[in-house]
C-alpha cells in the first residue's frame, strides 16, 4: 500500500473539475449485465473500483472497452454466471451483479462481498428482496447462489432501512422480470438511485418513482441499445468543498450538481464558510477564519451523507468551540478518529456520536488510512496541519477519487505519492 506525503499548512486556491460519480457508475455498470444489445456509458471515472466492476463484467463474458472515461459494454456470447471470489472480495458493490445475472440467465453464484471496513453492512435486505422476487437462495462456503423460480405477478417489498445497495439491486433485478410488477417501499432516495433508474429506462425498462420512498418497476422482456452519461460525483465535490474550507482557501468547484449537496452546504454555511453559487454546476468556496462549532446528524439522503462524515469531523477539529457529529447510518464509522488524534485533534466518540473539541491547529504526523473516506479525511488533515504528514496505506483512496494528486496539485497543494 502506497503513501501520500503532504506538506502543510496549505491554502487551496484555483479551480477543480469533478469527475463522474463512483457510486452511480458501479450499479449502472452492474446493471449493464442485463443488456440485450450494446450500451455506452459516458463520464465514467477511472477508478480502481470501476475497473474491478469492469473485470466482473468481463468474467461474466461481456465484451467491454474503457478509454477516456467512456465504457462500452456488449452482452456475452457465452455467459459465465459464477463470479470468482478474487473479484467480488475487493468491493461491496460487486454483490449487485447476483440478481441481474440470475434474472437474465436463470441462475448465478457470487461470493459474499468485501469492501471498506466501516461497520456491519449485511446483505440480508438484498437476499430477502430477491426471495420475494421469486428466487431461491442457497448460501454455502461463502458463496450465494440465486436461482429463478416462478415469477410472481405482483410483489411488495418494504425495506426495513432505506439501503442504497439493496434498492439498486432489487430495482435492477426486477426490471427484467417480464410480467412482474414490483413495488419497492422505503427505498433509498439518493441521486445515484435516480441515475440508475434513468439508465434502466434508457435501456427500455419501466421504472417509476426513483428519488422517492416508493419505486414501481414493471418487468420487461428485452432491453435496447442506449447511451447514458453518469452524473457528477457529489461525494468527491463535497470532499473538495470541505478541503478548501478547512485550509481557509478560495476555490471554484466545477461540474457538480449543486442540488445534490444541500445538506453539506447548510452545515458549511453554519460553520462560517462563504458559498457562492455560480450556476447549477459550479460553486465558489471561500473561508478565512476557523470554523464555528456546529452539530451534524448523519442520515440517509436528503440528509447529511455518511460518506462525508470523516471529512467534516476533520474540518471541525479546528473549530472555535465544541461540535458534535452523530452517525445514524454506520454507527461504528469512526476509525479515522484515532488517526486524527495523532495530528493533535481532540475528539471523543460515545455511542455513535463524535464530540469534537476544537483546537487552534493540527501538526503533521504519520497516520494510517483505514478506509476510502477516512483516507480522504486524513489527506484534508494533512493539508491543514503544520509540517509533514504521511498518510500510509492510502491506495484505497484511488477507489473513489480520480486523479486526486493532480487535482490537489492544481489547487496549490504540495502532495506527492510514493508506492
Amino acid at each position: 500500500m502506497g503513501k501520500l506525503i503532504i506538506e502543510g499548512p496549505a491554502r487551496l486556491n484555483g479551480a477543480v473539475k469533478i469527475s463522474g460519480s463512483k457510486n452511480a457508475a458501479l450499479p449502472i455498470i452492474a446493471a449493464s449485465l442485463i443488456c440485450d444489445r450494446g450500451v455506452l456509458l459516458e463520464n465514467v471515472p477511472d477508478l480502481m473500483d470501476v475497473r474491478t466492476m469492469i473485470d466482473i463484467l468481463n468474467s461474466a463474458g461481456c465484451k467491454t472497452r474503457f478509454a477516456e472515461n467512456v465504457l462500452s459494454v456488449n452482452p456475452p456470447e457465452k455467459p459465465n454466471t459464477d463470479i470468482p471470489y478474487e473479484l467480488v472480495r475487493k468491493m461491496r458493490a460487486s454483490f449487485n451483479v447476483l440478481g441481474p445475472l440470475a434474472a437474465k440467465y436463470g441462475k448465478a453464484s457470487v461470493s459474499l462481498p468485501g469492501g471498506c471496513s466501516i461497520g456491519v453492512r449485511p446483505v440480508d435486505y438484498h437476499i430477502e428482496g430477491l426471495q420475494k422476487l421469486g428466487f431461491s437462495i442457497n448460501i454455502e462456503h461463502g458463496i450465494v447462489t440465486a436461482e429463478l423460480g416462478e415469477r410472481p405477478q405482483e410483489v411488495l417489498i418494504s425495506l426495513p432501512f432505506p439501503s442504497v445497495g439493496a434498492t439498486e439491486h432489487i430495482m435492477t433485478t426486477a426490471a427484467i422480470l417480464d410480467g412482474t410488477h414490483t413495488i419497492l417501499e422505503n427505498a433509498a432516495m439518493e441521486p445515484e438511485i435516480e441515475d440508475l433508474a434513468n439508465f434502466l429506462n434508457d435501456m427500455g425498462c419501466k421504472v417509476f418513482g426513483a428519488g422517492t420512498r416508493r419505486i414501481e418497476i414493471f418487468g420487461v422482456e428485452k432491453t435496447r441499445e442506449c447511451t447514458h452519461r453518469i452524473i457528477p460525483d457529489r461525494i468527491e465535490a463535497g470532499t473538495y468543498a470541505i478541503a478548501v474550507a478547512a485550509t481557509m482557501g478560495d476555490a471554484v468547484i466545477e461540474n457538480l450538481q449543486v442540488s445534490h449537496l444541500v445538506a453539506l452546504f447548510d452545515v458549511l454555511r453554519s460553520a462560517g464558510v462563504e458559498i457562492q453559487q455560480i450556476d447549477e454546476t459550479a460553486i465558489r468556496i471561500k473561508m478565512n477564519q476557523r470554523p464555528q462549532p456546529v452539530k451534524v446528524q448523519i442520515t440517509p439522503y436528503p440528509g447529511y451523507p455518511t460518506d462525508l462524515q470523516p471529512q467534516i469531523i476533520t474540518f471541525l477539529s479546528i473549530a472555535t468551540g465544541t461540535s458534535t457529529v452523530s452517525e445514524t447510518v454506520f454507527k461504528s464509522r469512526f476509525q479515522h478518529v484515532d488517526e486524527l488524534r495523532r495530528l493533535g485533534a481532540k475528539i471523543e466518540v460515545n455511542d455513535g456520536t463524535a464530540i469534537i473539541y476544537g483546537v487552534e491547529n493540527l501538526s503533521g504526523a504519520q497516520v494510517n488510512a483505514t478506509d476510502l473516506r477516512a483516507a480522504a479525511a486524513l489527506v484534508i488533515a494533512g493539508l491543514m496541519a503544520s509540517g509533514t504528514t504521511s498518510v500510509n496505506e492510502v491506495d484505497q483512496i484511488f477507489r473513489g477519487y480520480e486523479n486526486i494528486v493532480e487535482k490537489l496539485s492544481r489547487l496549490s497543494a504540495v502532495v506527492e505519492y510514493f508506492e
